[in-house]
């Protein structure tokens, strides 16, 4: 995706006293989501086990759903959910993550937020043998976490952390509507090679509490690392709308270590992996499963 548009000013972030109180009833909305859906025995946090199985076959075809598909088209200037075959991608340099709360976030969930992004970016780091990490400065990928009254003041500052970033991604974030939980933007260089990530900008509502939150981060962070769609056929999956799974699965797991396996290449087409992707989930799980 091309990188265009100017920066412009860093805007006063709005003292937590300010909280409105649309922001409140959204996060109680979320409180609602996360409650029904765990009573209905969703967001699970097993990994998956006996009533979850999958075969070499199924990891291939699921990774080819979820890797070599993009979620989105761009139509009208606007994002529009349609997907359609792409390249492998991922990042070649090491992905560095700066975490960048709104002024209304404690201290508190702060710190929370920090732990847990940063055990699991070592997590992902252990996966996909690629080097990823927290910085306190500069950073590659931004990650801001945000209130609803922030969300909506964000634009000027998004142009300032990463010059250039696409107007429809600051629209996109800026406008997001509560039925959009959280959100990843992947980008590459318009003059390299498109299918090797130089930047991505991750949006973390900050009313999400509890569960929903941790999904969001391993959600997002996981799809940031190169897996942009979801499947339907996933399982176990969190690359799956059905929201059944909260957290990274084992299933899961094997899709990063196949994303970075150096047998494969950015740009490839689903045509050019798919046997080499089926090696080595086969090498995975074993030629009989």
């Amino acid at each position: 995706m091309p990188l265009t548009d100017a920066p412009g000013p860093v805007p006063e972030a709005a003292p937590p006293s300010e909280v409105s109180d649309e922001s409140r009833r959204l996060e109680a909305y979320y409180a609602q989501v996360e409650a029904r859906l765990l009573s209905r025995g969703l967001l699970r946090t097993d990994g998956g086990g006996q009533d979850t199985p999958f075969t070499a076959r199924m990891l291939a075809e699921n990774f080819e759903r979820i890797a070599l598909y993009d979620e989105y088209v761009v139509a009208a200037g606007q994002f529009v959910a349609r997907a359609t075959p792409s390249r492998l991608r991922r990042w070649q340099e090491p992905v560095r993550v700066r975490l960048i709360w709104g002024a209304s976030v404690p201290e508190e969930r702060r710190a929370g937020d920090r732990a847990r992004i940063g055990a699991y970016l070592q997590r992902l780091g252990r996966l996909t043998g690629h080097p990823v990490g927290l910085t306190e400065s500069g950073g590659n990928v931004l990650v801001y976490i945000v209130n609803l009254d922030e969300q909506r003041t964000l634009g000027p500052r998004l142009r300032t952390d990463m010059p250039g970033v696409p107007g429809i991604v600051v629209s996109s974030i800026v406008n997001s509507p509560r039925s959009t939980f959280c959100a990843a933007y992947a980008l590459s260089d318009a003059g390299n090679d498109d299918s090797v990530y130089s930047q991505a900008i991750i949006h973390l509502k900050d009313e999400h509490r509890g569960l929903m939150r941790e999904a969001c981060i391993h959600e997002e962070l996981a799809q940031m690392m190169g897996l942009p769609n979801d499947s339907a056929l996933a399982r176990p999956s969190i690359f799956n709308d059905d929201e059944e799974f909260a957290l990274l699965t084992r299933h899961d797991e094997y899709l990063l270590r196949i994303l970075y396996d150096r047998r494969l290449s950015p740009g490839m087409t689903p045509a050019e992996a798919r046997p080499v992707v089926a090696r080595i989930a086969r090498e995975l799980l074993g030629p009989d499963s």
